[in-house]
């Protein structure tokens, strides 16, 4: 029961930044940032979806580590491990298409950003 527990913590944390992220990018896209969609978005574009990104990675963490069974901390590494294979996959398809230092940045930044939604979570 503990591990599923835990497969659904982490999941969850996933499910959220998914589709806090996928949702914002979609609605600036459609409002007001129109560029944002194209393979050559404007740096300040980036910058922004690059910073709610990090908030969203943080929530998710946090989200792991409250659902987690036990070790919330470790949940939320976890999930940041996930996040960071998952950026690294998208930078090497995407490497060339747009601003490099965007698709680095997600993989940088996922790790550090669960780690501390976990902590954030684990602090009584």
């Amino acid at each position: 029961m503990a591990v599923l527990r835990s497969l659904l913590a982490v999941v969850a944390g996933m499910v959220f930044i998914v589709a806090a992220s996928t949702g914002t990018d979609l609605v600036l896209s459609k409002t007001l940032a129109p560029e944002m969609a194209s393979t050559h978005a404007p740096a300040a574009d980036l910058a922004l979806a690059l910073a709610y990104r990090t908030i969203f990675g943080v929530i998710g963490g946090w989200i792991t580590a409250k659902l987690a069974p036990s070790r919330p901390v470790a949940h939320a590494v976890v999930l940041g491990v996930i996040g960071a294979l998952a950026a690294l996959a998208g930078l090497v398809v995407m490497w060339g298409a747009g601003q490099p230092w965007y698709p680095i940045g997600l993989v940088v930044l996922a790790l550090p950003e669960c780690w501390l939604g976990g902590r954030l979570a684990a602090r009584r």
